[in-house]
């Protein structure tokens, strides 16, 4: 039977409808959940390990070996549910990326998410295959699954931990585009086994790619241009609208044999890089959506496990994890890598920071989906390989980043959160932002801003109290600037202000600019 089994009485032969009290009780037991999520946010965070391995415990505990008792075995529902989060995930960590960060990475990553995956796929299916016993089939799937670094174990560990930008580009950017050749790789190897024209596949992965990278760069460029251009008549609209053009990218995408996930991502990264307005609240909102994603799917996910059917799948998983991690991870990295030159340092936290989390356990439910044989002991070995190998990979990174050396540069200094609203009638902007306490903003005049013509600071917001300033009034942190400035200037105005946030009132003769909005 798919789906929870339900314990309700029945008429007729038929379950009774849903009713008021029912939906109540669900919503209950949704809102304990997510609030039981939350908390063990902090205890993740304290931990340093990746919070979807707590999101999966309560998945596994609310199951029918656990203490909820729920039986669900419904992968095609898992499925759809996974790709759904997937999106927003994507979505969430592409309005996120910095594009000056991304940019110089974009050689290396895009190598790593193709050649990448198929040394990793070749390797890992090897392996699987003679050190396991399994079909070359059933090999290859399970290569072609793991061979996917997780978005959103990425962007959830590595952004709290202080790396070089061109490390974290990298990462970031292979796990947003790995997900897409990796997504035809399974469905090929699920429905047809082996191809036997293996350039036919390569040529069908390239063709979706370009699709994908097309639509998702067209949907965001006009998406973001729309957005600047037309003033919707409240700021909650603009979280909204950004989050369904990025489901548009997907949806084009997909519709067009493209890549959706790929499309998705690159539109958000466009959007994420156009300085919108309300841009901390849209930030906010999405941050918020990835959450609810992540929770729900791994909830989902673990609930889709039967423990007790796990023992005789922990040895191979471990095997096949062993030579992911030891081996194919690392020739992957070091071949693709090498030709750019980047440092062994970079290539060996590189090597070690290839995440699993749930987009493997979701591609797992491909074969189950297409009646693979097998299929659920291909679930269970990804499922107990991305447990096992999160869980000793997530916290050994900020050691491991220590040891090679590896850490931030120590000028980055705290940017600001602007955030800006168009004013249609006067053809402006108003800007808004608030001093962090570490900002080189503190104790500058306003006169030493040097905003360009046609911006202004109009009014000051100081401890509750807010006043009209004069050029000779100080600024301190924790202050709230409203700044208006005209469409030919708004853009410099902004790029000022960034400038002086990170350099002082001596920025631009110093060097320091502000071309980089923390997006």
């Amino acid at each position: 039977m798919y789906g929870a089994h339900a314990h309700a009485p029945v008429s007729q032969g038929r379950e009774r409808p849903l009713t008021v009290h029912d939906l109540n009780e669900l919503l209950l037991v949704c809102s304990l959940v997510l609030l039981v999520a939350v908390a063990a946010v902090r205890i993740s965070s304290r931990s340093g390990l990746p919070s979807l391995l707590v999101y999966l415990g309560i998945g596994v505990a609310m199951g029918q070996d656990g203490i909820g008792g729920i039986k669900f075995d419904n992968a095609e529902l898992t499925q759809v549910i996974g790709y759904a989060a997937l999106v927003v995930i994507l979505a969430e960590g592409g309005l996120g990326t910095k594009w000056k960060e991304i940019k110089p990475a974009l050689p290396a990553a895009s190598a790593l998410a193709l050649v990448g995956v198929a040394v990793s796929v070749g390797v890992t299916a090897t392996a699987a295959h003679y050190l396991t016993g399994l079909e070359w089939r059933q090999a290859l799937i399970v290569g072609a699954v793991v061979s996917s670094t997780d978005a959103a174990a990425v962007f959830s560990v590595l952004r709290k931990i202080p790396l070089p930008a061109r490390v974290m580009g990298t990462l970031e950017a292979e796990s947003g585009f790995n997900d897409a050749p990796v997504v035809i790789l399974v469905v090929a190897f699920s429905h047809a086994g082996p191809v036997e024209h293996w350039y036919v596949l390569v040529g069908e992965i390239l063709l979706e790619l370009a699709i994908g990278a097309a639509l998702g760069m067209a949907v965001g460029w006009l998406g973001a241009w729309g957005l600047r251009h037309v003033a919707l008549p409240a700021s909650g609209l603009y979280p909204i609208a950004v989050m369904a053009i990025a489901v548009v990218a997907y949806a084009a995408g997909a519709l067009a044999h493209g890549s959706g996930f790929l499309a998705v991502y690159l539109a958000s990264m466009v959007m994420g890089n156009a300085r919108l307005p309300h841009w901390p609240a849209t930030r906010g909102f999405a941050d918020g959506l990835g959450w609810i994603a992540q929770i729900g799917m791994f909830v989902l996910l673990g609930l889709l496990v039967t423990p007790h059917e796990l023992g005789d799948d922990i040895l191979p998983a471990l095997v096949i994890g062993l030579v992911l991690t030891m081996i194919a991870r690392p020739l992957s990295v070091v071949l693709c890598l090498t030709p750019f030159r980047v440092p062994w340092q970079e290539q060996a936290l590189m090597s070690w920071a290839g995440l699993r989390g749930a987009v493997p356990v979701i591609l797992a439910t491909i074969p189950m989906v297409g009646g693979v044989e097998g299929s659920r002991r291909i679930f269970n070995i990804v499922f107990v390989l991305v447990v096992v190998y999160t869980l000793v990979q997530g916290p050994t990174l900020p050691w491991l980043a220590r040891k090679l050396h590896l850490g931030q540069d120590a000028d980055a200094a705290a940017d600001l959160g602007i955030e800006s609203a168009p004013l249609e009638r006067l053809r402006g902007h108003l800007l808004s932002l608030v001093i962090p306490p570490d900002s080189k903003m503190h104790g500058v005049e306003i006169n030493e801003l040097r905003l360009p013509p046609g911006a202004a600071v109009t009014l000051v917001v100081r401890e509750g109290t807010s006043f009209v300033p004069l050029p000779t009034t100080v600024l301190r942190r924790g202050d709230e600037l409203l700044v208006v400035a005209t469409d030919p200037v708004r853009d410099a105005a902004e790029r000022r202000l960034r400038a002086v946030g990170r350099g002082g009132k001596l920025a631009g003769w110093l060097g320091t600019n502000g071309d980089t909005p923390d997006r």
